[in-house]
This record gives structure tokens, C-alpha cells and sequence, in this order.
């Protein structure tokens, strides 16, 4: 357990005068100095200031666009605008740091890190601060809170944003329980996708998923075997202790296939030969994106781009392994063998 430090407002040397607010600096200038009428003055004075965001979370896809509503009004409504700040930031969980998304006051604004060039406030209605982010990347899920401060006064709201992907279980080409968490991390960015949250894999549990191994998720925590029904966890080492690991995928901008061959191919030829059709050999991840969003169903066995050979069944059908729809492996076989086809990925 980390230790929770609870700090005052502080003026820092070299900064007197310069009034802290969650985490930025906003300098008093002559042009910034009573931004409205009686700054801070008429909410404390029976005036209330409310933001109000959705409760229900917004799901949407990889590569997409989505907004984030956030609303302010005052509680009786004022007479004349007033110069208001905003924040909008991604909160800390599943291990990972909280976030700076923008900052804005009136039309001035600053975006912060990765979302740098990719977000923006809409502003366009009054009183309206929603986030437009773009290109949506798979570390983007997760909560954001508004906050809108008006002099001392302050109120926020949280929106929740989920990712439509597709949870598949992960093993090291050298065998069972070969990845502590970082490795799960890498195996996972590889096939395009990001380890998954106990969130995710609980719905995915609840959709049908069925796997006796146990795999590293987000926090990180791991998933012990054998404890059924329902999805139990437990706290490990994320350098000393190697799993299987859990990875999530998002819906596709792009189409997977199964390339009409006449021949079947090595490893190497397989990428070449979706080279030579201006694709690139798909990912795991993409062949269960296409299984699942765009119902991907062939009963022959192909190339991946780990080495795997792999095929997706939508609709079981005999000759064509267990009789529940999934994605089946092979496994890992011998390169140089010619016995598959290839799997290929074209962006859209």
C-alpha cells in the first residue's frame, strides 16, 4: 500500500501570488484580474454552480472519434457569463498514473502528452466544455473527469469511456507460463492489442469465455485456474512470477482474410505472399477483432504473424473442431512447414 498524502495550498517560492488549482498555475494578470462579476462572490451568495455529465458509459472503437458530454449551468441561472477554468483528465486506475488531458480558460487551451493534437473542447453552445478526442488509441479507455472552476468554487463530473474489443487468452510460443507481466505487456502490443482489465475479462467471462490458465490482466493481477464458476483473482510479483496473459483487442478500420492461394506456405512465404497482395499477415489480435465484429468464419487453418497457425469459426459446422463458435489454434508449428494457408490484414 502506498501512503496517501494529503497536501494544502501552498504558494511555492518564486510564486507569490499565483493561485494553485489541481495541479496548473493561472496567472492573475490585468486582463485575467475579476473575470465576470464579483469573481467567486455571487456563489457564495446562494449561487450554485452544477456540471453535469452522462451516467451511462460511452462505448466506441479503436481509431474512431468520440465526445465526451460535459455541461455547466448556476442554480438560479446568472444574469451575465463569467470567466470560468476548465480541466479534463484521465483517472489513475489499473496501475496506471493519472493523466492530464486540457486545461482552458476561455478560448486559450493546452493539451498534454499523448493527447496532444488529438483533443479539443467542442464550446459550441454555451456552458458546454464536452472533449472531442480523436483517433482513439486502446490506452484511451478508462474514466475522465470535467471539472469546471469558477473563482474558489469548483464541481466536476466523471465519464466513462469503454473500447468494443474482444478478450483472448495469450501463450508464449515456448510454452504454458512463460511471461511475467511485463513480457505480457510486449506479447500483447505485438498482436495489437493492450493487456486486459479485470473488467474486461469479466465481461468477457460473462459472454462465455472458458480458460483453465491462468493470466496476467491489469493492476496487475493474475487469474488462478481451476476456480469456477466466475473469475477470481489474486496479487503477484510482476517480475518473478510467469503466466499465460490476457490481452484485448478493439474492432478493426481494416478487413482481415484468408488469402486465396494455390499453394500452401512457410512462415515466410505466407508474409510475403501478403505483401504481394498490399496487406500485411494479421495479427492475433486482428483475427479475433474479425471473429467477433465482422464475423469472420473459415475453416482454414493460417499463418499469423507470431508464427501461429490459427482459424475463426463463427457458426461450428463438422470437420471443423469443437462445436462452439471460437478462434482454434495449432499452435506454434514449424516454420518451414508447408502446411497452411496465411491470414492477412488490409487497412482500410
Amino acid at each position: 500500500m502506498g501512503l496517501l498524502l494529503l497536501v494544502p495550498l501552498l504558494l511555492l517560492p518564486g510564486s507569490y501570488g499565483l493561485p494553485f488549482y489541481n495541479g496548473f498555475y493561472y496567472s492573475n494578470s490585468a486582463n485575467d484580474q475579476n473575470p465576470g462579476n464579483g469573481h467567486g462572490k455571487d456563489l457564495l451568495n446562494g449561487v450554485k454552480l452544477v456540471v453535469e455529465t452522462p451516467e451511462e458509459t460511452l462505448f466506441t472503437y479503436q481509431g474512431a472519434s468520440v465526445i465526451l458530454p460535459c455541461r455547466y449551468h448556476y442554480e438560479p441561472a446568472l444574469g451575465s457569463p463569467r470567466r470560468v477554468r476548465i480541466k479534463w483528465w484521465k483517472l489513475s486506475e489499473n496501475g496506471a498514473p493519472e493523466k492530464d488531458v486540457l486545461v482552458a480558460i476561455g478560448v486559450r487551451h493546452r493539451s498534454f502528452g499523448d493527447y496532444q493534437g488529438r483533443v479539443h473542447l467542442r464550446q459550441e453552445k454555451e456552458h458546454d466544455v464536452s472533449l472531442e478526442i480523436q483517433d482513439l488509441r486502446l490506452e484511451d479507455y478508462g474514466r475522465y473527469r470535467c471539472e469546471v472552476i469558477d473563482g474558489l468554487e469548483d464541481e466536476s463530473g466523471l465519464v466513462e469511456l469503454e473500447l468494443r474489443g474482444v478478450v483472448f487468452p495469450y501463450q508464449s510460443p515456448n510454452g504454458r507460463y512463460q511471461l511475467n507481466f511485463h513480457e505480457g505487456q510486449q506479447v500483447c502490443a505485438e498482436q495489437g492489442a493492450v493487456v486486459a482489465s479485470f473488467e474486461q475479462l469479466f465481461r468477457a467471462w460473462e459472454e462465455g469465455l472458458d480458460w483453465c490458465n491462468a493470466g496476467w490482466l491489469q493492476y496487475p493481477i493474475m487469474l488462478p485456474q481451476g476456480l469456477a464458476p466466475g473469475v477470481a483473482v489474486g496479487p503477484r510479483h510482476r517480475r518473478r512470477h510467469r503466466y499465460d496473459v490476457f490481452c484485448f483487442a478493439t474492432a478493426l478500420k481494416g478487413r482481415v482474410y484468408y488469402l486465396e492461394h494455390p499453394e500452401k506456405l512457410t512462415l515466410t512465404e505466407a508474409k510475403e505472399a501478403c505483401q504481394e497482395d498490399d496487406a500485411t499477415i494479421a495479427k492475433v489480435g486482428q483475427l479475433f477483432a474479425a471473429w467477433k465484429f465482422h464475423g469472420l468464419d473459415r475453416c482454414n487453418a493460417g499463418w499469423l504473424a507470431d508464427g501461429s497457425v490459427r482459424y475463426p469459426v463463427v457458426h461450428p459446422h463438422p470437420n471443423c473442431g469443437p462445436p462452439e463458435p471460437g478462434v482454434r489454434s495449432f499452435g506454434f508449428p514449424d516454420p518451414q512447414s508447408r502446411l497452411y494457408g496465411v491470414y492477412c490484414y488490409r487497412q482500410h
